[in-house]
């Protein structure tokens, strides 16, 4: 199999350079547990993934709370069958409960299991980021931070980053040692790390960050319309998350209507150069010079093709005013 070429941007403080995309695979976790998109083929998933490889993509962000072990599984065997070096990154410190749905928690002592777990899921000897999920619960920030340290030091894991933390509590584990990457969310639905001091910070302490849902769970790729969420399998998180959910309460009314007329609006900035919605929702996280790749999932061939057309966008400051002044207006109306 053939890699195209594609750009790269340094992590932060490591020696990993990754693609301004990173293949996601939360999707790929199936929709067995409480977060899943809903049913997920193996054959689909190792497609997806080795298309995103042929295309260009160095590196895949996974976790184990994806389908809780499912994800990695599905990533060590393509990795396997791809047979040529890229770089994996996955999370720890989310738990499945009795019933399969998901619990925050991470210690010392779950951490030291998970990365064993993980190694060996996805057949690899050493995991060359490796990120706390979220940083649950607050008391144990600096006993989870300082184990990824010891782990390092191991060498079961090359570097160790964070996701979803404040800024304060990015320095907290800073004070212990050099974080190397935060993992937000950030689209142009949710620039909360520009206001919040995350993406301060981590220009300040030489941290990188890689985005997650840079098309807001799928809501920016311009394919959303009634029939599109009424096919949503029952098992899709979309689907059964509750109303006051950022990203689910924009498929219901009273914000469903405002929430396409922005989808059009998009679409019109998007299409004059050829781009589509889901080129600009990258393109436009990519823009800052803080983010060092966007996370973008697909869940068969066909998909991800398309989108790593976005690294290769500059988007002009037209067209990110544009794109902004269209979502500004859209958040007064739905306020």
């Amino acid at each position: 199999m053939i890699r195209v070429r594609m750009e790269t941007r340094r992590l932060g403080n490591t020696n990993l350079d990754l693609t301004p995309i990173g293949f996601g695979t939360w999707a790929i976790g199936g929709g067995g547990w409480g977060m899943g998109w809903g049913p997920q083929e193996e054959k689909d998933s190792i497609g997806s993934i080795l298309e995103g490889l042929e295309a260009g993509i160095n590196w895949i962000d996974t976790a184990y709370a994806y389908g809780f072990g499912l994800s990695e599984e599905v990533v060590g065997k393509a990795l396997r069958e791809w047979g040529q070096p890229v770089i994996v990154a996955t999370k720890c410190g989310v738990l499945p409960n009795d019933d399969k749905t998901p619990r925050r928690f991470a210690s010392r002592e779950i951490i030291l299991e998970e990365v064993e777990g993980s190694l060996r899921r996805l057949q690899v000897e050493t995991i060359d980021l490796y990120q706390l999920h979220w940083p649950e619960p607050d008391e144990n920030i600096e006993e989870a931070w300082q184990t990824l340290l010891d782990l390092q030091a191991q060498g079961k894991i090359r570097w160790p980053g964070v996701s979803n933390y404040s800024a304060s509590q990015l320095g907290r584990a800073a004070a212990l040692g050099p974080v190397s990457s935060l993992q937000p969310r950030y689209s142009l639905l949710n620039r909360q790390i520009e206001d919040e001091g995350q993406m301060d910070w981590c220009r300040e302490n030489n941290c990188g960050i890689v985005c997650y849902s840079p098309m807001e769970s799928g809501l920016l790729t311009g394919k959303v319309t009634r029939e599109w969420i009424d096919s949503l399998p029952e098992n899709d998180w979309r689907r059964h998350k509750q109303e006051d959910h950022p990203v689910a309460s924009l498929l219901r009314p009273p914000k469903l209507e405002p929430f396409l007329q922005l989808v059009d609006q998009l679409r019109a900035i998007a299409e004059p150069s050829g781009h589509t919605v889901s080129q600009l929702a990258v393109a436009w996280t990519l823009r800052r010079p803080e983010i060092t790749s966007a996370i973008v999932g697909a869940r068969r061939r066909g998909q991800i093709a398309e989108t790593v057309r976005a690294a290769e966008w500059p988007l002009g400051q037209a067209e990110q005013d544009a794109a902004v002044a269209g979502v500004d207006t859209f958040c007064k109306a739905i306020d």
